[in-house]
């Protein structure tokens, strides 16, 4: 066990952070693993330089944010709206420069399905870019 093992200090059973662990597999990778992978390669063609963890703990930032405000909002603009207007409360984990890059990542993650099929990187890309030509129009 590491020093900075989040459960050292947690007053929960160990099978209580069992159970926590597993639901949130479930909730950020409904899909299993294949998901998992897939979108882990995608982080690593779209952020070379960054460590997977980084890339990671980033998008699943932008999936529970993105989702909490769908829930508030109910459509998929506004969500992504209240995601930039609150990039400050989450910068330390996500770049201003990377935000949109993350949100076209996070739109994609919820329409998968079992095939697990993500946009390719450039599509990805292509989606930022075009999102971008319709904000400055």
């Amino acid at each position: 066990m590491g020093f900075f093992d989040s459960h050292l200090f947690s007053a929960k059973s160990k099978a209580t952070q069992q159970q926590e662990q597993e639901a949130y597999e479930i909730w950020a990778f409904p899909h299993g693993q294949k998901q998992r992978d897939n979108l882990q390669s995608l982080l690593y063609t779209l952020f070379p330089k960054q460590t997977a963890p980084t890339t990671l703990i980033a998008f699943l930032t932008c999936k529970e944010l993105y989702e909490s405000e769908l829930k508030k909002c109910g459509t998929r603009e506004a969500a992504i709206d209240m995601m930039i207007s609150k990039h400050n409360k989450f910068r330390q984990m996500v770049k201003k420069k990377d935000l949109a890059l993350y949100i076209a990542l996070v739109i994609a993650d919820a329409d998968i399905d079992d095939r697990c099929q993500y946009p390719t990187a450039d599509e990805i890309r292509a989606r930022v870019q075009e999102t971008q030509r319709g904000k400055t129009k």
